[in-house]
């Protein structure tokens, strides 16, 4: 197989992934290929995949299958193929006999060597690595990274927490932090090459501890006092996790922003316990309560499952309650998915699809009805947009507020990287619109 001399990655599933993107972006283009504009056109496809939702893996070999049919008429012939990320870590074996279009298997925890697995594919040879060295991989890496005004940055893999719906545990490790010297280096980094907003990521942020006395609303005062960011923000949140310290961080810490994803899955104490979630609602409740009375104009977002297997109509009227009572800004919701090799997978009482659905349908009504409400309120207000990166019209920039609302807005004279005072004249579902109000200096 000729070497390829252009890439592209198609990412499927969370934040986490979005980073790894990057990164194995950087380390392609340090090895000297080119990232193409479309998938189409470029000589290395590296699906990116994600084993949360339903299906993870037939939708994987259907994109394969698309890439192999493309290259048939694809002039050069068929890209070389590399499946990366949870499904290649849960199903590495399968993929190699399944899918011999496919060149090369990498892990979540293993991208580092993904250049030297290139070369090996272009050689003839078929590499699957999926071992999980975490630290490793960070270390290889090393802290240069590509700047942009904001950015993602991984603090901690893996998840120790075992929810007996998740698959996480299996395919990313248990939880590893890695060492604040080294993440306030690459802060520093994208400090310095323009990047105003860091969005620590983690399976578990909040679990954060990097062994040396350095805790994560510690690691958070640190990132902020780097001159440059202006913005922090954190996901996934554990509720167990919410301690005092960084309750006290949010109305401590200008630079964290007022929004909090902050995963709840269930309104119902039986459930949360089947799910084995180590918080209640009351717990959770508590939660809420104590950020807003530290940041009062706290926004929260959060994570759903409806029909976990057992649950009943009145369990579910729970879940309909815990939303109504914290007013969500955001969230995401889903019907209930057997992931094999989970302990959920084998549980009795599972829910029939058509209650599933007529479940999802009721809660996402709710969802949003408030996100559209939270939107609204916004209207005739002024506040702060960190412009991000152009829009589709002449003239037209996008960015977020500090509740990551995406707001459209005409800003001649303005440019990414800046943030801007802006005056929000509408408001949709998913966006705001807005018009320049005063600027503020870069």
């Amino acid at each position: 197989m000729t070497a390829p001399k252009s890439y592209f990655v198609k990412s499927y599933g969370c934040q986490m992934n979005v980073y790894d993107a990057e990164r194995m972006g950087e380390l392609l283009e340090a090895d000297g290929l080119s990232r193409a504009s479309t998938q189409g056109e470029a000589d290395l496809i590296v699906l990116n995949t994600c084993h949360i939702r339903e299906k993870a893996s037939e939708k994987v070999y259907s994109e394969i299958g698309r890439i192999e049919k493309a290259g048939r008429s694809r002039e050069g012939g068929k890209a070389m193929i590399a499946v990366a990320g949870c499904v290649a870590q849960a199903e590495g074996a399968e993929i190699a006999a399944r899918a011999r279009g496919v060149d090369l298997i990498v892990g979540p925890q293993a991208y580092h060597r993904l250049p030297a697995m290139v070369g090996s594919a272009t050689r003839g040879e078929r590499p699957v690595d999926t071992d999980l060295p975490t630290l490793a991989k960070f270390r290889a890496l090393g802290t240069a990274r590509k700047a942009a005004p904001s950015r993602f940055l991984t603090i901690q893999e893996g998840c120790d927490k075992f929810c007996t719906y998740c698959v996480v545990p299996y395919t990313r490790g248990a939880e590893v932090s890695r060492p604040a010297a080294t993440l306030l280096e690459e802060a520093r980094k994208l400090a310095d090459g323009g990047t105003r907003e860091i969005t620590l990521l983690g399976q578990n942020v909040n679990a954060y501890d990097d062994g040396a006395g350095t805790g994560f609303a510690d690691l958070i005062a640190k990132v902020a006092d780097i001159s440059g960011i202006d913005r922090i923000r954190y996901t996934t949140s554990h509720p167990a996790d919410m301690t005092g310290e960084l309750i006290a961080a949010h109305g401590e810490i200008r630079e964290l922003m007022p929004y909090l994803h902050l995963p709840v899955q269930s309104g119902n104490d039986r459930i949360l316990k089947a799910m084995n979630r180590s918080h209640t609602a009351e717990s959770y409740l508590e939660s809420i309560a104590a950020l807003r009375r530290v940041r009062p104009d706290m926004a929260i977002s959060g994570d759903f499952i409806v029909g976990f297997p057992g649950e009943t109509e009145a369990e579910f009227e729970d879940t309909l309650q815990i939303v109504r009572q914290t007013n969500y800004a955001q969230a995401y919701s889903f019907k209930y998915s057997p992931r094999p090799g989970t302990p959920a997978a084998d549980m009795d009482d599972q829910i029939a699809e058509e209650v599933k659905s007529d479940r999802l349908q009721r809660l996402q009504a709710l969802l949003n009805e408030q996100q559209l409400a939270f939107n609204a309120a916004s209207v005739g207000t002024r506040t702060s947009v960190l412009l991000e990166r152009a829009g589709k019209h002449a003239g037209q920039l996008i960015g977020k507020t500090p509740w990551l609302q995406s707001v459209h807005l005409h800003a001649h004279g303005a440019k990414t990287g800046e943030i801007v005072d802006v005056r929000i004249e509408s408001a949709g579902p998913n966006s705001l619109s807005g018009v320049l109000a005063e600027r503020k200096a870069a």
